[in-house]
């Protein structure tokens, strides 16, 4: 085989290796895009311990109160005492406490709102900071990572940035572009969950 031939087949080994890796490498990657908002809207999340809830009578002012949710998962309420809401969205919570209430008040209506959140969240990878981030409200990836101290532009992938989420026993996979989020080409946004892995991956170079 002469010098030719050789740098010819080099060459073809060398494309088809980098069409296996290719191949393989965006099949082990293939992560569902999903935005987390409908219809713009985001999605509910639910309560946990540590946060702090505001809970509003409207016919009712006396029975005003804020009431932080307790390790147990409950938070104690004038004349009904303990209930457990742990787990729960506000909205879950409202029907709960219309059925306690429903001797006591005329209107059919309370409202729940989340006054501080206990949100924390990991964000990994190409970012300035990374470890745990906490929160006193829901976030959602771009603000994730720029509460991660941002990321090194020249070598962070915001396109393809990666979130872990464990949900009822089983673990859930999502790519999300942050890139167009940040850059204002894309007005959906991805809301996070407690917990949630975010993981900002590096651009590929062959160098």
């Amino acid at each position: 085989m002469n010098p030719g031939d050789t740098k010819r087949s080099g060459i073809l080994i060398l494309i088809s290796l980098v069409s296996i890796f290719m191949a393989t490498g965006c099949a082990s990657t293939k992560y569902p895009v999903m935005p987390s908002t409908h219809n713009g809207l985001p999605e509910k999340i639910a309560l946990q311990e540590g946060d702090v809830v505001k809970i509003t009578f409207p016919d009712a002012p006396n029975l005003n109160t804020t009431a932080k949710i307790s390790r147990d998962g409950t938070i104690r309420l004038p004349s009904i005492g303990e209930i457990q809401v742990a787990g729960m969205t506000s909205s879950e919570v409202e029907k709960a406490l219309l059925a306690k209430y429903a001797d006591q008040i005329i209107s059919k209506e309370i409202s729940v709102s989340i006054e501080s959140a206990n949100f924390q969240i990991y964000v990994t990878g190409a970012v300035m900071h990374p470890g745990k981030v906490l929160s006193d409200r829901p976030l959602t990836a771009l603000e994730a990572v720029l509460e991660a101290g941002g990321v090194d532009y020249s070598r962070a992938n915001l396109k393809e940035v990666k979130i872990t989420r464990k949900l009822k026993g089983r673990t859930e996979h999502f790519k999300v572009d942050v890139q167009s989020m940040l850059s204002g080409k894309s007005t959906e946004s991805f809301d996070l969950r407690p917990n949630d892995i975010l993981f900002v991956p590096e651009k590929f170079s062959w160098f």
